[in-house]
């Protein structure tokens, strides 16, 4: 029998990875972790009512008030873990879709000549947006948050904490892009041999912001703010910069979805 000739895929490169892609992973694996969380306990009550049905026959069963009790417990565990991670989800979905929501909005960047590299992994963290474009590379992590009805909910902060409708953010977002800049920073020095300057920013979808002080480190925006405030800096790289950071955070990005095999 004539064996059939081997093939390959005709794709040199993986994908480049998509604003939300992290997010959606999540929530992926939430949904897999709910849905065992539905199926044992539900699997279990079959089990127990099969118990029941021959202990009350004339051939006795073995233990049906051990196993009713442990079912009970896999009940009250799943519902637990159910609902918590329903919310989750919830969580996670909002999230996704303002890191969408900034995408769309950063392709009136790309139309000016800008490259855009969204959801940038590194060990066990990930870069939401990249901005690269004459007027500087810009790190952006979007932030999004439900907010109250009242009206005059707003985004306030200092040079190290940021506060939503008056409560602390724990997890300070400032120090987190602060760090994210840094690594990047660092992964362009080893992979184009310069030390470029990284703009941080945190964007907060459908909040109202308040006004930054000049000078300030970290950009604190609303997403609809951004394309200006990346216009209106100077133009600081050449077009073959550009290009080269471009090519290099693209090639880095393949080759890490190639070694995770995502």
């Amino acid at each position: 029998m004539k064996s059939k000739p081997e093939k390959r895929s005709p794709l040199k490169d993986k994908p480049l990875r998509y604003a939300g892609q992290s997010l959606d992973e999540q929530i992926e694996e939430k949904a897999f972790d709910l849905l065992y969380w539905f199926l044992v306990p539900v699997i279990t009550t079959i089990l127990v009512i099969g118990d029941w049905v021959r202990f009350i026959n004339p051939r006795p069963a073995q233990q049906p008030i051990v196993v009713t009790v442990a079912a009970l417990i896999l009940l009250v565990i799943g519902a637990f873990k159910f609902f918590r991670g329903k919310r989750e989800i919830g969580r996670l979905k909002m999230a996704r879709d303002g890191e969408k929501l900034v995408a769309e909005g950063l392709q009136e960047m790309i139309k000016q000549g800008a490259t855009v590299l969204n959801d940038i992994q590194g060990d066990k963290f990930n870069i939401d947006h990249v901005v690269v474009s004459k007027n500087g590379i810009f790190l952006i992590e979007t932030k999004t948050y439900s907010k109250p009805i009242k009206k005059d909910a707003k985004i306030t902060f200092t040079n190290e904490k940021v506060f939503a409708d008056g409560k602390l953010i724990d997890r300070t977002p400032i120090d987190q892009a602060k760090a994210l800049a840094k690594w990047l920073q660092e992964l362009l020095i080893q992979s184009c041999g310069t030390k470029f300057n990284i703009r941080p920013v945190v964007l907060f979808p459908g909040w109202f912001i308040e006004p930054m002080k000049r000078g300030q480190e970290v950009w604190i925006l609303n997403p609809k703010a951004l394309p200006t405030f990346i216009s209106n800096e100077p133009a600081t790289l050449k077009d073959t910069d550009v290009h080269l950071i471009a090519f290099h955070l693209s090639r880095y990005v393949r080759t890490f979805i190639s070694k995770e095999g995502k």
